[in-house]
């Protein structure tokens, strides 16, 4: 078979990885599969954090069918690794099965890790790497801004009409997207809490709408999960007793990133007291709030993996112009609100040229209670800042 011959073999492990989303924190999504004769065979992922990886688990089904490897390929979405960890090398569990030729969408970013594909070759495997490489890199995308950026990784979320307001001159925005559309954005929030991450809002959304940035259940007594952090960035911290949600019922899991000078005042320290934390951000050279800081100061400090964005549309450009949004998803729902005035989804830049427009690529879509929902990436790789 040629090399494109297992694009479709890979995009089911592809598939199979984006199963453990959430679950395998710290580690990265993968999936594989054994093909013979031009068919799947057996399947595996990388369920959790801790468990079998994907080779493992795909040989663990192969077994349970009855499936002899040494007569397949393995399509893998990641690089087998070579070296121990929580789990014995994947590299000795292929050569054991006596699997002959192997498939890599993408070679290991981890240093600790890389080199599977190698040792694979020099025992006379054949191996294949590539293929689907683009999709593969996406898929481990959260993985590889950890590894390089040591940041969370940082999802963008946002809701508008078709033509672009994300609420109407009077500030309603209650509501724009679909109760479906709310639902997903429940178990993304479920997902962000399950793994430490955060719900980040600026401070002119919080002093407006009085956020809980909490996980409600979709389904009535299902259980919940660790509840995200809740961050608010803002240049005016509230009184310890001003009336929200956040101060009176979640100062424990609440952190304002403040100006060094906010960080140190009086006000400060009565929402320290209160169990809140307050973190220190300078400014960046162009004036504004440094985020690129920002960030590394919450994976080191609060050890947050994960940041979703809600809003509102100020700090989500800023947070593009900075170019740390690694995912967009975006809500469009069908309605039309035709005022110029209504609040848009981006302002405050005046481009004169196309060429100094904020691109992104779009990397999937799909309908969610009529919404329209987008999923979008940067258009370059994710680099150390």
């Amino acid at each position: 078979m040629s090399e494109l011959d297992y694009t479709p073999f890979m995009r089911e492990a592809i598939a199979l990885a984006q199963q453990g989303r959430w679950k395998t924190c710290p580690n990265p999504m993968v999936g594989a599969v054994l093909v013979r004769d031009g068919h799947i065979v057996a399947r595996g992922w990388h369920r959790a954090f801790g468990l079998d990886h994907a080779e493992v688990d795909c040989l663990n089904d192969a077994a349970a069918q009855g499936v002899d490897p040494s007569e397949c390929t393995l399509v893998v979405t990641l690089e087998p690794c070579c070296h121990q960890g929580k789990t014995p090398p994947c590299t000795d569990a292929v050569l054991r099965a006596g699997i002959k030729k192997i498939v890599v969408g993408l070679s290991d970013p981890n240093p600790e890790a890389c080199g599977g594909a190698c040792r694979l070759r020099e025992s006379g495997l054949d191996v294949i790497e590539g293929v689907c490489a683009d999709a593969c890199r996406d898929l481990v995308a959260d993985f590889l801004v950890w590894q390089q950026a040591q940041r969370p990784y940082v999802i963008l979320k946002m809701a508008a009409t078709l033509d672009g307001r994300i609420a109407t001159r009077k500030g309603e925005s209650q509501w724009i997207s679909s109760e479906e559309s709310r639902q997903e954005v429940q178990r993304l929030r479920a997902g962000i809490g399950r793994c430490g991450g955060a719900v980040l809002v600026g401070g002119g959304t919080f002093r407006a709408d009085d956020p809980r940035l909490t996980v409600r259940p979709i389904n009535d007594g299902e259980p919940l999960g660790p509840q995200p952090l809740a961050c608010v960035l803002t240049s005016r911290l509230p009184q310890p007793d001003a009336d929200f949600y956040l101060l009176k019922e979640r100062p424990q899991q609440t952190v304002f990133l403040a100006s060094p000078a906010a960080a140190a005042s009086t006000t400060a320290k009565a929402l320290r007291d209160m169990g809140v934390r307050v973190l220190s951000l300078g400014p960046s050279l162009r004036g504004g709030p440094d985020l690129t800081h920002m960030l590394r100061t919450m994976r080191e400090e609060l050890d947050c993996p994960y940041l979703l964005c809600e809003g509102g549309g100020h700090l989500a450009l800023s947070l593009l112009e900075a170019g740390v949004v690694d995912e967009f998803r975006l809500h469009m729902a069908p309605m039309i609100l035709g005022d110029a005035d209504a609040q848009p989804l981006f302002s405050g830049r005046a481009p004169l040229s196309l060429d100094e427009a904020l691109r992104m690529r779009v990397t999937g879509s799909h309908i969610s209670g009529g919404d329209i929902h987008i999923e979008l990436r940067p258009l370059q790789a994710v680099e150390e800042k």
